[in-house]
């Protein structure tokens, strides 16, 4: 089964640090609102899916099964 990103944009406070792990999948804008540039988790980037989600000050990062 494969997995997504998902991300609690009520909990999310753009702090960036998922970008900063991962700027391929992250990133935030000039207004301070987090895009999900790839929502799919994938071999090549699950270990720095996995971090982001980790360190995420908020913890408003998580991964779904599809």
């Amino acid at each position: 089964m494969s997995k997504k990103i998902e991300v609690d944009f009520g909990l999310c406070e753009s702090n960036a640090v998922c970008m900063g792990i991962i700027p391929e999948v992250f990133q935030v804008d000039e207004q301070d609102y987090l895009h999900v540039l790839q929502e799919d988790v994938t071999p090549e980037n699950e270990a720095q899916v996995n971090e982001a989600v980790r360190q995420c000050p908020r913890q408003a990062i998580s991964i779904v099964d599809k």
